[in-house]
């Protein structure tokens, strides 16, 4: 069975995922088909797209909006502590904490990711929010286009060399207000594949994940070809920052986070009411 596999070309997706979409690590009848893309395109596309992907990355807000359809696979999710999006403006404004944007032109990397949902909830309505690829962010702030930006990926590592400064690390306060890691991104099936190939797709990303971390120079050349920033330490950093043990395995604690997250989501109003985005017959491989 070849199944489509989406996931974005930063550094910590195309490290964590080379070996199964190589065929290093495999899983008996299956192949997956790499298909690379921004974020905000696959959450789109999974949302509302034609030809929804079997196997993709989604935010938490595209998840909440397809949890019909799609269940987290227990592998493979961004998520950890100090990896939270930042909102950034150029070191001239004179804004200086979130109220002050109200005012404001913000560009986001997209309505259904999961920074303009942590901004959602914890910045007041800015006056005016503009969506854009994310690497188009800092530029878009430092050409005055907007006034304050938010930034993900590499661009964490990146921004000061646009000329912009940090001014609030969304990530930060999510961990004070939960006192638990930041589920930025997650790998998710659909739910109409069989319970097995659901569970051997876990597997198998799970043992990609291992790979990678045990022979990270495997990986390298791939990660390099498709990086958008490619200095190599900013690389390192990415990855080291992103793909850590909950990559490997959610287990309980990042399981707790998904859920505290798309509930705190549709309190607020942010997200649709929907099923549990797990899938409970499918929790280990054939």
């Amino acid at each position: 069975m070849r199944l489509g596999f989406g996931f974005s070309p930063c550094p910590n997706d195309t490290f964590a995922f080379w070996s199964a979409v190589h065929g290093v690590d495999r899983a008996p009848g299956l192949e997956l088909e790499p298909v690379l893309a921004d974020i905000e395109t696959l959450n789109e596309r999974a949302i509302a797209g034609p030809a929804p992907l079997p196997v993709t990355k989604l935010s938490l807000p595209a998840l909440a909006r397809v949890a019909d359809r799609y269940a987290v696979l227990p592998a493979g999710a961004a998520l950890g502590f100090g990896c939270g999006p930042l909102v950034v403006c150029r070191d001239d404004a004179p804004l200086r904490s979130l109220a002050d944007l109200a005012a404001a032109r913000v560009a986001i990397p997209g309505r259904f990711t999961t920074a303009y949902l942590l901004f959602a909830s914890f910045a007041p309505p800015p006056r005016a929010c503009v969506a854009m690829p994310f690497h188009r962010v800092m530029q878009a702030v430092a050409d005055r286009e907007c006034d304050a930006g938010l930034v993900i990926h590499e661009g964490r590592f990146t921004y000061r060399a646009h000329g912009l400064r940090e001014l609030a690390d969304l990530g930060t306060l999510w961990e004070a207000a939960t006192g638990g890691p930041l589920p930025l991104g997650v790998i998710a099936a659909r739910r109409d594949l069989d319970a097995p190939v659901f569970a051997a797709l876990g597997d198998l990303l799970r043992r990609s994940v291992a790979t990678a971390r045990r022979a990270p120079e495997r990986p390298r050349d791939w990660v390099r070809a498709h990086a958008q920033e490619l200095d190599e330490a900013v690389c390192a950093r990415h990855i080291g920052l992103y793909v850590n043990a909950f990559t490997e395995d959610l287990g309980a604690p990042g399981r707790r986070a998904i859920e505290q997250l798309l509930q705190r989501g549709r309190s607020l109003g942010l997200l649709p009411a929907g099923p549990s985005p797990f899938r409970e017959d499918a929790c280990c491989s054939p």
